[in-house]
């Protein structure tokens, strides 16, 4: 069930009723780590919970939720970098974590069911709602979808695995996609244990997506990956094979390695690789265009804490190279104050991070000196 509701914050008497949270957050940021001149600010410091983002042509970010179950507006009407106003268009949803825009209506992704707010920049404060998709598989794990607008026009939907490491029954454990108005269903890429980030190149139009390795494996293995599919059909190895190399203990007899996709890059294990986008903005230098920015959300069950960061990919043509660290510092010692979750390309070339545990996202910009 759904139920709207306006919730219009102001920031500025938010600031006034945090107080020292406030303080306490400004304090965090000024302990994250870039390379030589860029900054970092709080764009929307309220925010609870911020995961996916998506953006509208008139310059509002929508935000989707997991725990939370809402789905936020973020508005910066003057186009200052710092946002004036968040609305809460929707509450108790089921894991609302996949939001996308096409055509003046925002989609958002539930564990089961896709839905759509028609016109929703002009219906902030009194949103409508329909139900485009009624039925995804129902499951216990990787439930949350991330969601996109391909190139082709359509939305495409990561589907994960619900287990650690099984044989799931089609459509989980791939990528889907399906027209927007829910027409035309299908599986794109196949073998993906839960891929919780994608975007598309902006010369070529191949798919690129981040997907989660198993555990129970050890700290070490498998790693994360970074993979590429420029066309439907391909199978990336999940549950018989990991990281292009790392036979599955259990499953990994029945099918070889050779028989699937590599992944383009490997991340490190368990960092927990989710949102990516491509760098197609002018205020950053130029050696940053084309690169893939990631949000790893960091480790959960790993001996000692990995990830909690963001990272660049260089690319050559078609080629991921290396991994850069370009944010760091939500992880101090063993304790992580924030967990980037998403990425995204502001019109103004500043890339925004979400934060699920801190509940902000945040704006980075680079001199223009």
């Amino acid at each position: 069930m759904i139920w709207p509701r306006a919730c219009v914050v102001a920031l500025a008497v938010s600031l006034l009723a945090c107080g020292s949270g406030t303080a306490q957050r400004a304090g965090r940021l000024a302990a994250i780590r870039l390379p030589p001149g860029f900054a970092i600010s709080a764009y929307a410091p309220d925010v609870p919970g911020a995961r996916s983002l998506a953006l509208s042509p008139a310059g509002i970010v929508y935000v989707g939720t997991r725990g939370e179950g809402s789905v936020y507006a973020v508005v910066d009407s003057d186009r200052d970098g710092s946002a004036e106003r968040v609305v809460t268009i929707a509450r108790g949803l089921w894991q609302p974590n996949g939001v996308a825009w096409h055509e003046g209506s925002l989609y958002v992704a539930e564990a089961h069911r896709v839905i759509r707010f028609a016109a929703i920049d002009d219906q902030l404060d009194d949103p409508s709602v329909a139900v485009v998709v009624r039925e995804l598989p129902e499951q216990d794990g990787h439930e949350w979808r991330y969601m996109a607008l391909g190139p082709d026009g359509k939305l495409y939907l990561g589907l994960g695995a619900p287990c650690n490491a099984c044989i799931p029954e089609s459509p989980l454990g791939s990528i889907a996609r399906m027209n927007p108005d829910g027409s035309e269903f299908e599986v794109f890429a196949a073998g993906v244990r839960n891929s919780v980030g994608f975007d598309w190149h902006p010369d070529t139009g191949e798919l690129w997506f981040t997907d989660n390795g198993r555990d129970r494996m050890g700290d070490d293995v498998p790693a994360d990956e970074l993979n590429r599919s420029p066309r439907a059909g391909l199978d990336f190895g999940f549950p018989y094979c990991h990281a292009g190399d790392v036979p599955d203990p259990e499953h990994g007899e029945r099918r070889p390695c050779s028989e699937f996709e590599p992944p383009a890059l490997r991340f490190g294990a368990h960092v927990a690789a989710l949102g990516m986008r491509f760098y197609d903005g002018a205020m950053f230098p130029e050696e940053y265009r084309g690169r893939i920015f990631v949000a790893q959300h960091g480790s959960w069950n790993r001996g000692s804490k990995v990830g909690y960061r963001v990272v660049s990919v260089r690319l050559d043509g078609d080629r991921a190279r290396e991994a850069e660290p370009f944010a760091e510092g939500w992880l101090q010692g063993e304790e992580a104050w924030g967990r980037p979750v998403d990425v995204l390309v502001m019109p103004d070339g500043a890339l925004l991070v979400s934060d699920d545990r801190a509940g902000a996202i945040y704006r980075i910009v680079a001199s223009r000196d």
